[in-house]
């Protein structure tokens, strides 16, 4: 069986575009559908009609709860717009889609457990943590599963912890470890392989400049994403 498993899409339509190609029996998706990019609607669409089992970030909290967007610069300001621009254009089923996804799920799929959490089980929508075993393993205490799907940093790593395994599949869509290539994992028969593609940015950094954000959220949107978050 092939289980593809993909998180922290962000709205970035092209780079899923690029990863779909994959042909596969399952998939999980880790949260954050959106915010940061500006194509929400066929990213959530794609989710919705293929995914498994797919559970909420904490973006896709903001959105589907309408939280109003926090004062500030940088990433905060990214968000803030991109969620104004995300309410003019979703429909209520993309909302009530979003404010469905659990926080947390467990699911067995072809004999292996996984539990899905896009942070940690401590504090599944916020807490960063990247790749610390010991850590983990504290965070992990409780959790029955076989591999442990996360998401939340945008860091792709593989960890086998003995008891269990730790998968952070990387992001889609805004990648933040200094590879721009947008990062999945594929799992082939028990075997856990991390990808990563090639996909056309200046396409995504187009479709921002057409979405009515301010000139320094494109800047740094475009930044991040042609760096792989290494600003």
């Amino acid at each position: 069986m092939k289980i593809l498993v993909l998180a922290d899409i962000h709205a970035n339509w092209t780079a899923l575009s690029a990863i779909i190609h994959e042909t596969f029996d399952a998939c999980l998706f880790i949260g954050d559908l959106v915010e940061y990019g500006v194509e929400p609607i066929p990213c959530i669409d794609w989710v919705r009609q293929h995914a498994t089992a797919a559970i909420r970030g904490n973006h896709d909290h903001s959105v589907a709860q309408r939280v109003t967007p926090p004062a500030g610069s940088g990433f905060r300001k990214l968000a803030g717009e991109t969620r104004q621009q995300h309410w003019s254009v979703l429909s209520p089923s993309h909302l009530k889609y979003l404010s469905r996804l659990p926080v947390t799920e467990s699911i067995t799929l072809d004999g292996i457990r996984f539990h899905l959490v896009h942070a940690t089980p401590r504090d599944p929508m916020d807490e960063y943590l990247a790749d610390e075993p010991n850590l983990w393993r504290t965070r992990l205490a409780g959790i029955s599963a076989d591999i442990v799907c996360v998401g939340h940093t945008h860091i792709q790593f593989h960890r086998d912890l003995g008891e269990c395994q730790i998968l952070n599949p990387g992001s889609v869509g805004q990648p933040r470890d200094g590879d721009s290539r947008a990062a999945y994992a594929v799992i082939n028969n028990g075997q856990v392989e991390l990808k990563r593609v090639e996909y056309d940015i200046d396409d995504t950094v187009a479709k921002l400049h057409t979405a009515g954000l301010s000139s320094d959220c494109i800047d740094l949107a475009e930044a991040v994403l042609r760096s792989g978050g290494r600003l």
